[in-house]
């Protein structure tokens, strides 16, 4: 027994010392949210030619700001897909809310999908109380992107 526990201690301190060494902190001033795009998780499910794309929303809040930077990167899109829309909402995961934060882009604004694929990036002015109701709950509110065939948006995943 007395070697069990030994190698249990000797474990724990090695493990806590590689954590502290190796974990990257954002600054202080930034909250950032990786959200899973995805069409199945709109409201309702995409299920039409479109409903195979994926995609991945990094979306970064500067507390300090209230700028909000978006970089997009999506694939599995059929030809002839257009984005038209993106904005945050407010609700729930499997429920439908209203446009929270506006991204305040044209249609014309959005890139090109290529052979089903595209990334982009934004940034967004956002209010203070915005910003500090979204970090309050981030679970209740979503980011989701529109295109032409699916006006009502494409892909969709809550900021958790």
């Amino acid at each position: 027994m007395k070697r069990i526990a030994i190698g249990v201690v000797t474990l724990a301190i090695g493990a806590a010392g590689c954590g502290s060494k190796s974990t990257p902190t954002a600054p202080s001033n930034l909250t950032v949210f990786t959200v899973t795009l995805l069409p199945s998780s709109e409201v309702p499910p995409v299920t039409n030619a479109e409903q195979s794309a994926r995609g991945t929303a990094v979306i970064t809040i500067h507390k300090d700001t209230n700028a909000i930077d978006f970089a997009i990167s999506v694939s599995g899109f059929p030809a002839g897909s257009a984005f038209n829309n993106a904005h945050i909402h407010n609700a729930a995961a499997g429920v439908p809310g209203g446009v929270f934060i506006p991204s305040g882009l044209a249609a014309s604004d959005f890139p090109a999908i290529v052979n089903g694929s595209a990334t982009f990036s934004f940034t967004k002015s956002a209010s203070a109380d915005q910003v500090s109701q979204v970090l309050a709950n981030p679970a209740g509110f979503y980011f989701n992107l529109h295109t032409v065939l699916n006006p009502g948006g494409v892909m969709r995943g809550q900021l958790q």
